[in-house]
């Protein structure tokens, strides 16, 4: 693959591996100095990219209804595209978030144990800045704030890639992280933007940019996180899919089931805490099944379910195998009939992704049951799915859900983007 590209204007052609190594060299040397950084320093600059994001917006949506009209006009699907697009709400929730961000206790230096050694040693577990991260992501171009932000308050440096979709978008929210951080006097190399569209710039991260990339972070499709856990030579925080479930207990209330299940699909049928299957306890199916399957439908969804679910509702399209490991970011759903937590449980951890799901129930017992048995990173009793998200968890943003067990797990927030180190002070101990 080359690794030459012509710009769009046209005039310039740009060597993509040495424009990489470059941000890699810039954003090492950034996160040199961003780790020692004040957390005044690191607030300053938070709250002019939230003034710059606000001072910018007409320009941040200009650049986005170009990205959206060219995404449409390929195709895409009307989910995909709601992902992508902005609106002075989500504008303004962005720069929420950043002064969120600031406004939370600075992870690094926090100590986060300390004890004494019979021998006068005197040991701290100390949190430090992980270093550079690479973030790749798809379509949502809130993504470039909130990753931007979240690595800046952590003391870490950022090379973010977007996707092609969001391109245009990307960009102009960028120009505010780098007006804030010029602002507070910090490298505007601590963020940079990969400025090509280039994929070969992905296989380059994943290298790790001559080891000047210490994480990777992606943030999309299957096939995007699949190819980076495949190929990272870096460790990597990922969740492969967000195969959620809403399971509807035996003691659960009615209208409270019906709220949770049509906002976990429907709030956002787009996103990763969106729920994908609806399990409903065979005890209730008589009265719950056909509201529940009722209420989706009058909220837009597509329902695919079992023999039992289209029997309580006609119109109900068979679902297949392989709906119950189908990842459908879109109005659609997947309902079956289990004959008990146990069976919702095993169906759950067969076709789940360890990502997020809930039970609705009045059972204690039985909510404790499913919190203690479903390992997923996030397990949530009579609430929607959709909390699944950084900023709900009171953590400002996200920098993404991980599903694996080493490191981090679940919202990837501030505490989640630092590692530790040991500071050990003496008095002129040796070891014998």
């Amino acid at each position: 693959m080359s690794l030459a590209e012509v710009h769009a204007d046209g005039d310039a052609v740009v060597d993509v591996g040495a424009e990489m190594a470059a941000i890699g060299k810039g954003a090492r040397a950034a996160a040199q100095r961003l780790a020692n950084a004040t957390t005044k320093e690191k607030n300053v600059a938070l709250k002019a990219m939230a003034k710059a994001i606000r001072a910018n917006a007409e320009g941040i949506l200009s650049e986005n209804l170009l990205d959206v009209d060219e995404t449409r006009e390929a195709g895409a699907a009307e989910s995909f595209v709601d992902r992508l697009t902005l609106n002075p709400e989500r504008i303004e929730a962005m720069a929420a978030g950043i002064e969120a961000i600031a406004a939370l206790p600075d992870p690094v230096g926090k100590v986060m144990d300390a004890w004494d050694r019979p021998n006068g040693l005197r040991i701290e577990r100390v949190r430090t800045a992980l270093g550079v991260i690479g973030i790749i992501y798809e379509s949502r171009p809130n993504v470039t704030a909130d990753t931007g932000a979240l690595c800046v308050k952590a003391g870490n440096a950022a090379i973010l890639r977007g996707g092609s979709d969001s391109f245009r978008s990307s960009g102009a929210i960028h120009a505010c992280l780098v007006e804030g951080l010029e602002a507070a006097g910090l490298p505007k190399s601590a963020v940079q933007k990969v400025p090509t569209r280039d994929r070969a710039a992905v296989g380059l991260m994943l290298g790790g940019l001559g080891g000047n990339i210490d994480v990777i972070v992606p943030r999309g499709g299957k096939s995007l996180v699949a190819r980076v856990e495949a190929e990272a030579r870096v460790p990597v925080f990922a969740h492969l899919e967000g195969i959620c479930h809403v399971y509807v207990d035996r003691e659960a209330d009615l209208e409270m089931a019906k709220d949770i299940v049509v906002n976990a699909k429907m709030r956002r049928p787009g996103i990763c805490g969106a729920a994908e299957t609806l399990l409903v306890d065979r005890t209730v199916a008589g009265t719950h099944l056909a509201p529940l399957i009722m209420a989706l439908k009058d909220a837009g969804c597509l329902v695919r379910g079992d023999d039992e679910a289209r029997a309580a509702v006609p119109g109900v399209t068979p679902a297949t195998e392989r709906d119950w490991s189908t990842e459908y970011l879109d109005a659609v759903i997947a309902v079956r009939v289990v004959s008990g937590i146990k069976e919702a449980i095993d169906h759950i951890e067969s076709y789940g992704s360890h990502h997020t799901d809930a039970i609705v129930t009045g059972d204690q017992a039985a909510a404790e049951r499913f919190l203690a048995k479903v390992d997923s990173a996030i397990v949530l009793h009579n609430a929607s799915t959709q909390f699944a998200d950084g900023g709900e968890f009171g953590m400002g943003a996200e920098i993404g859900i991980a599903t694996g067990k080493m490191h981090a797990r679940g919202p990837v927030g501030l505490e989640q983007l630092t590692s530790f180190k040991y500071r050990v002070r003496g008095t002129g101990q040796v070891r014998p």
